[in-house]
């Protein structure tokens, strides 16, 4: 691995260390992700659509927050060189354009065998919950 390209090692991994990252979402945000992705759903892409729907008005793609959860992991904790081997998450909350979407994650745990890592994680708005999950990376050792 390139010096200074890497994270965390697992070995200096330990519950309980936290990281997160905000963002505030804007309208280009919401078409780029549709775009990269093909997910043209009106109801993040139609405002007329969207009024007459349970939430009033757009929303943004769940998986935009999914993806704001995998920047920590992949930039922050535990960094560059690890990978995800599992996601689970829970959609709980929408969330508009013009939230600012808090993405953290937490060491919950560590399979030493096979240097995995497992991580709480979790998209808040307002100090509100609107994505939780869980994640399981495997992460690169001095070894």
């Amino acid at each position: 691995m390139s010096e200074g390209l890497h994270g965390y090692f697992f070995e200096d991994i330990e519950p309980g260390m936290v990281a997160e990252s905000a963002k505030t979402v804007t309208e280009a945000d919401v078409v780029l992700f549709a775009g990269v992705t093909g997910d043209f759903n009106p109801v993040h892409v139609n405002e007329e659509y969207a009024r007459d729907t349970m939430f009033k008005g757009r929303i943004v793609h769940g998986m935009f927050s999914a993806g704001l959860i995998s920047a920590v992991l992949g930039t922050k904790l535990p960094g560059p060189g690890a990978v995800y081997v599992n996601q689970l998450l829970k959609f709980k909350a929408p969330v508009h354009i013009g939230d600012t979407v808090t993405a953290r994650v937490e060491v919950l745990s560590k399979i030493p065998e096979k240097k995995f890592v497992t991580m709480r994680t979790s998209c808040s708005v307002g100090g509100r919950v609107v994505v939780d999950g869980e994640a399981t990376l495997m992460v690169p050792s001095r070894e």
